[in-house]
This record gives structure tokens, sequence and C-alpha cells, in this order.
């Protein structure tokens, strides 16, 4: 019996939102759609929020994720950029949110680790390597939708392993929080 899942991953930003759409099928992903919301054009940052509540709402509609992975605003210098990251990406996160479908978090650099096994690598190196993993034939101009397409990729890489979000400072404690998996 084939076990299947899709996972839409999101960029999230507030000049253009980037997105892509995986299907995982037997524990192989398959590529689905990759692309951006353009949001260059509005100068009102609500009319921007709407129009990426919309969007996100229109490709859970059309793709029927099973999970939702999002990229985490990047923490820089500039307060009124995380602000405005911040509210695109919790935008976001609600149109998925109100349709019911798990989100899950990812910080930039953990995206990139997972990818390319560099948590500094930069946006083309994870562009190429998604790439020659998805067979991509060509790659689109901004790269936005390449870095939702990896928030997607990361997610399922990080969804198969055992006890996804928890950690453990050695195996004394893994055990302990574990004891029903330690055979006796």
């Amino acid at each position: 019996m084939a076990t299947e899942r899709i996972i839409l991953g999101i960029d999230p930003g507030t000049t253009i939102m980037g997105f892509g759409v995986i299907e995982i099928v037997n524990n192989k992903m398959k590529f689905i759609q990759l692309n951006e919301l353009m949001l260059k054009k509005y100068d009102d940052p609500y009319t921007k929020l709407k129009l990426i509540f919309d969007r996100t709402i229109d490709l859970i509609d059309t793709y029927h994720p099973d999970e939702i992975a999002i990229e985490a605003p990047f923490f820089g210098k500039n307060v009124q950029s995380m602000l405005k990251l911040g509210r695109a990406q919790g935008v976001a996160m609600a149109a998925g949110l109100s349709r019911q479908v798990p989100i899950t978090e990812y910080l930039p650099k953990k995206i990139k680790m997972a990818i390319t096994g560099n948590g500094n690598a930069s946006k083309e190196q994870v562009a190429k390597m998604l790439q020659q993993m998805l067979k991509i034939k060509e790659l689109p101009k901004n790269l936005d939708s390449t870095d939702g397409l990896a928030a997607a990729v990361c997610h399922f890489y990080n969804s198969s392993k055992p006890e996804l979000g928890k950690s453990y400072t050695g195996w004394d404690a893994f055990i302990k929080q574990n004891e029903k998996r330690v055979k006796k």
C-alpha cells in the first residue's frame, strides 16, 4: 500500500513570497510545483498581507497539503524588516491554521543544511542542489520559490527522523524519555 503525503513549503516575504510543493510516495520525493507571488507593485502593506493570505489559501485548496513547512524570519539588524517578515509569516501560518494544516517552522540555516550540508550555503547553491535532486528543468529568475521548495524538502528530511522536535543531552536522557522504545 502506497503511503502518500503532500508538503507545501513557503518562504514568506512582503516583496516576494516563494513556495514549492512536493509529493511523497513510499518515502520518495516528487516535484510538483514551484512559484512565487510578486508583491513589489503593491504599496499598501495590508494589501500585501491579504494577498499572502489569499494565495496561501489558494495553494492549500489546490494541492491539499498534509503539512506546511515555513521558513522562519531571518534575525537581521533591521527591526522594521523583521516586523514585516514576521507579519508575512504569521498571515501565511494563519491561512494554514484556518484549514487545519499542521505547520512546522525552520530556521534558514537548518533548511540550507538539510539541502546542501552547509548552513551557510548561498541561495544559488540551494537552488542548484534542488534542481539536481528533483530534476527541475529550469530554475526561476528569483530564487524565493526555490527557498520555499527547500523548506518543503527540509521538512521531508526532518519528519522522517524519529522523535521530531526533541533534543537530548545524552544517552541517559534519551533512554529516560523513551523507555517504551528500549528493549530489555
